[in-house]
């Protein structure tokens, strides 16, 4: 990346003069796969959105045939940042439907409710998502019988933060036709309204779809979201066909704006779209992969463990595929060319899925790139295993930060030592993607940076830092957000980091993120982001981002 003085100067005194636009005095930082810092002062982009010149010496441009200039101000410049994981609709939904991030009780739950039925009055059904149990002072699941209390006229679903459950009212069980007497299906769990896991199949059945208008309008505001947030791209996660038809429709309209990685819902699109595609509308729009599910969450006690729960030693959660049926699905979707991506969080579940994947990489080889989806809490023997087979950890470091308590309970003091392990995955030789899980966690990535650098949440808590011997650089946490998750979805070539090439894809920001302490950096605000070359969203002209619980 960096040239000296000369080869510059050579560059552009032989260069055409083209429609070039200089965006100088800035504070350029990005960071290499080592993790390793890179500075600049100016970029150059060309006409055409992509990145010509990145210059530690910016005067030098004076010499060839610039049209445009953008003046940085002396603003630090990021590369665009890439969530690896998340679910563009959903958060797009989430803004739009009933709010149920930050509830601190179970009164707080059912007020939100009242309030929102009293205003939706013409909603058949209430859809809501982001209550957590665990905040609230008696941590006890919601019932149906809680929800009944407060509407008892339509059907009521609302969605655990961390989507691996819903509670209902006996209406929505009504509509369903589930009874007292239903049994709940392999991987779920069924129990006063309580959908867990593959259970909520049974719901969202009697669910009413989503129109297309109703897509294409949540579509449109997970991307207002995104890019208020300086995110450029996204892994979109659990992709169905209402959803990737979504998009195609914002493709074809000229409407994307974010890139999108995506990984289709399991088998369920294999119909519409039976291989891969390639990049659509200049790089916005790719169809990757597909993702499957071994087990659900810890919140819910999902996860699957290797040991029966600390807090509830009758279950070790919930396995989702025999290892047979868990080599059939990955074998039939790498065989159409998919990249493969296993939602795992429980240690059992972990060590399956690098079991599955040290037989396909030996079919299939190694740069297959296997995806393991969040990598939570993972047996410390089986570290060392991922690298060899070629498989790529995609993380979110602020699940560490709200999961640390919660974990502690359902796993106990001595079983933590692979716990939201980022510094050990690293040091495996192991590759590392960063993400949110938006709606699950806000998709603001700057908590995240924030985290991974301090293992502490916004609030600087706990003092110290969480396992504070898995931090890991600025650096590192940089580039596992930018350059490490394009890499995780075949994307390096083409975003995520500025070089000649590249697309143009930043952010400038208020503050130098290397000058400030971890809860400064929490707070980074986002002035502007640019895609291709092209400023996408600007503060100065936008309103305030509105996402759930922020």
């Amino acid at each position: 990346m960096h040239k000296s003085l000369l080869a510059i100067a050579a560059a552009l005194l032989t260069s055409p003069a083209w429609s070039d636009t200089l965006v100088d005095n800035v504070n350029g930082i990005q960071a290499a796969p080592d993790g390793s810092i890179q500075h600049f002062r100016a970029l150059v982009i060309g006409g055409d959105g992509k990145v010509r010149q990145v210059l530690e010496h910016p005067e030098l441009v004076r010499l060839s045939g610039i049209t445009q200039h953008v003046d940085g101000h002396g603003r630090t410049l990021l590369p665009g940042l890439i969530d690896a994981h998340g679910h563009v609709l959903g958060l797009g939904f989430g803004a739009l439907q009933l709010d149920l991030v930050g509830t601190n009780s179970l009164d707080d739950l059912k007020q939100r409710l009242k309030t929102y039925a009293a205003a939706h009055s013409d909603t058949r059904w209430i859809i809501g998502r982001g209550w957590n149990q665990e905040l609230w002072p008696v941590k006890t699941f919601p019932t149906a019988a809680d929800l009944d209390s407060v509407v008892g006229d339509r059907p009521v679903v609302l969605e655990r933060v961390d989507g691996h459950a819903y509670v209902v009212n006996s209406a929505a069980m009504r509509a369903a036709g589930v009874t007292a007497a239903t049994p709940a299906p392999a991987g779920g769990r069924i129990e006063n309204g309580l959908f867990v896991d593959n259970a909520k199949d049974l719901i969202d059945k009697a669910t009413p779809p989503a129109s297309p208008a109703e897509l294409d309008q949540a579509l449109a505001k997970a991307q207002d979201i995104l890019l208020s947030y300086g995110v450029t791209g996204v892994g979109s996660m659990s992709t169905g066909l209402g959803d990737w038809q979504a998009m195609r429709r914002a493709g074809d309209a000229g409407q994307l704006q974010v890139r999108l990685m995506v990984y289709a819902d399991e088998l369920k699109l294999l119909g519409e779209v039976p291989r891969p595609t390639d990049w659509l509308y200049g790089d916005k729009l790719r169809m990757v992969g597909i993702k499957f599910y071994a087990d659900g969450a810890l919140g819910s006690r999902g996860a699957w463990l290797k040991q029966p729960y600390a807090d509830k030693p009758d279950t070790r959660g919930l396995q989702f595929h025999s290892d047979s049926e868990m080599l059939k699905l990955a074998d039939t979707a790498a065989g159409a060319g998919f990249q493969i991506a296993t939602h795992a969080i429980g240690d059992a579940a972990n060590a399956q899925i690098i079991s599955v994947y040290e037989q396909m990489s030996k079919k299939y080889g190694r740069d297959r790139r296997w995806r393991i989806e969040h990598f939570q809490i993972v047996d410390p023997a089986d570290i060392p295993r991922i690298a060899p087979a070629g498989i790529i950890a995609s993380m979110q470091p602020t699940h560490e930060t709200s999961d640390r308590l919660m974990a502690e309970k359902r796993l106990g003091p001595n079983r933590l030592a692979g716990a939201y392990a980022w510094r050990t995955v690293l040091k495996s030789g192991a590759r590392l993607a960063f993400g949110t899980d938006f709606p699950v966690e806000s998709a603001n990535p700057f908590p995240g940076l924030s985290a991974a650098i301090s293992r502490q949440d916004v609030e600087g808590q706990p003092p110290g830092g969480w396992i504070p011997s898995e931090r890991l650089t600025f650096g590192q946490a940089l580039y596992a957000y930018t350059g490490g998750a394009a890499y995780a979805g075949f994307a390096e070539q083409t975003f995520g980091s500025l070089e000649r090439g590249k697309w143009a894809d930043f952010v400038l920001v208020d503050r130098n993120p290397m000058k400030v302490d971890a809860k400064s950096l929490a707070r980074t605000q986002v002035l502007e982001t640019w895609v291709g070359g092209k400023r996408a969203w600007s503060r100065a002209t936008s309103a305030s981002p509105i996402e759930r619980g922020q």
